[in-house]
């Protein structure tokens, strides 16, 4: 059920705002944009930003999203769920090409290859529109110049939950700029957790039952070789954070990096 509308971007000139180029509805409950990039952002692939719309008081309701375009782009591109009484999503998931949009050019977070210790591969653990600080790393020719492998695991509910990522990892075959590097060397594993497909569970549970490593060829995860990224609920979080130090990984961040780390920032379903 997806719809996308381009037109050629006109100039901005309002203080951080910016104007919508793209909108995608993916499903009821899914949607994605692109927007004008600031000309003077620079940004690590996997950091987010605040972006918003302006309230009824006059004063812009922002929130905490992952960029989802690369570093290199030259607009950003948001994932969004949809919630029908969100303070912010409520009105976003109805913005149009040409309509503005409140951003603050100033991207934080700790879903960067900087928080991470060198190793040779690299899981990158999401479910629903955590996989949005995701869909710019693969997207980053930085990823694989750092790591051999890399693993991008994405659970949602149905199928068609997982079409954005699907398409986004299918169309990097194709990208002149990062195609030959990700050929054979991105392992993208999706699964749902409602509707039967051809592959489902939870990532805890294909993590700890060994059936990733098993589908994919690969050994166990160790902390001499791997590397992991965790973006999703605050209850997907922690869990996985457990199965991965129960592996004898450690959490990481950009002052200390280590062997795994987690997005605690990234806006969650209240929206």
């Amino acid at each position: 059920m997806n719809q996308t509308i381009a037109i050629a971007a006109p100039k901005v000139t309002m203080p951080d705002t910016q104007t919508v180029t793209s909108v995608t509805h993916w499903t009821d409950r899914l949607f994605s944009f692109r927007c004008t990039r600031p000309a003077s952002l620079r940004f690590r692939s996997g950091e987010f930003v605040m972006i918003g719309l302006a309230g009824e008081n006059g004063k812009p309701l922002l929130r905490a999203y992952s960029i989802a375009s690369p570093n290199w782009d030259d607009e950003l591109e948001f994932y969004s769920i949809k919630v029908p009484d969100g303070p912010l999503t409520s009105r976003l998931q109805h913005i149009r090409v040409g309509d503005p949009i409140v951003l603050r050019p100033k991207p934080v977070g700790t879903l960067v290859h900087d928080a991470l210790l060198p190793g040779e591969r690299l899981w990158l653990l999401a479910t629903g529109t955590g996989l949005a600080p995701f869909a710019s790393l693969i997207r980053d020719p930085e990823t694989y110049e750092r790591f051999g492998t890399v693993v991008l695991m994405h659970t949602c509910r149905e199928a068609s939950e997982l079409e954005y990522g699907r398409r986004l990892v299918e169309s990097l075959k194709d990208d002149p700029l990062i195609g030959e590097m990700v050929e054979g060397r991105l392992l993208y594993y999706p699964t749902t957790t409602r509707e039967a497909s051809p592959r489902m569970g939870r990532i805890t549970d294909n993590l700890t039952s060994g059936k990733v490593f098993a589908d994919l060829g690969l050994p166990a995860m160790t902390p001499g070789t791997d590397r992991a990224m965790i973006c999703g609920s605050l209850a997907f979080n922690l869990d996985v954070k457990a199965v991965l130090e129960g592996l004898g990984l450690n959490e990481g961040a950009n002052s200390e990096p280590r062997e795994f780390v987690v997005e605690k920032a990234f806006v969650g379903d209240g929206i």
